[in-house]
């Protein structure tokens, strides 16, 4: 029982003494950060929330090129059928699939842009 309290605040100790201790030369590091950038050829001047906008402008026409892609292949099943049931049920599950996961992730973008847009208002 004395050994596991000695190791135990040996160890708080060790904690307690690292709490002083503080990151030298963190003051500086935006300039340095800023000069690293712009020697691998990135652009800089840009702000956190235009590079996360087009990292999501890119994603949302990804998501719409494979709406469209999924909307095709589910049409020439169908299209392609020849009255079989069960090809046609797979087309229109593809469909109905495609659409809830369109309205889904528009969904999402909206409540995104809604409650972004409500915060930048109050801030």
């Amino acid at each position: 029982m004395k050994k596991k309290f000695l190791v135990g605040s040996s160890a708080l100790l060790q904690f307690l003494y690292a709490v002083p201790m503080q990151a030298q030369g963190l003051k500086d590091s935006g300039s340095a950060l800023k000069n690293i950038g712009n020697s691998a050829g990135i652009d800089t001047t840009q702000d956190v929330g235009s590079v996360a906008g087009g990292i999501i402008s890119a994603a949302l026409s990804l998501v719409g090129v494979v709406f469209l892609v999924l909307m095709v292949y589910a049409g020439f099943l169908w299209m392609t059928a020849q009255g079989e049931t069960d090809q046609i049920d797979k087309a229109k599950k593809i469909i109905i699939s495609s659409i809830i996961g369109l309205v889904v992730v528009l969904s999402a973008y909206a409540i995104t842009s809604f409650v972004t847009g409500s915060v930048a208002k109050i801030g």
